[in-house]
């Protein structure tokens, strides 16, 4: 992979949006190529059984440098 085509991850972050995150790409000199998202679990023991309670999700895109 040469320089030109580099790429880098953006997590959106907690207080930020799709379009924040995207817009912080753009000024670092990248264009989104893919996006990935993952669920968020947290443990809670509800009648002596473990369950996962979805609480959230993690948006990341990976980007690549604009040619």
């Amino acid at each position: 992979m040469d320089a030109m085509s580099k790429k880098k991850n953006f997590q959106v972050e907690e207080n930020e949006t799709i379009s924040d995150c995207l817009a912080r790409m753009e000024s670092e000199g990248y264009v989104p190529v893919r996006r990935i998202e993952k669920p968020l679990f947290e443990e809670q023991t509800e009648n002596g059984e473990t369950i996962h309670v979805p609480i959230g999700r993690e948006i990341v895109f990976e980007g690549k440098i604009m040619t």
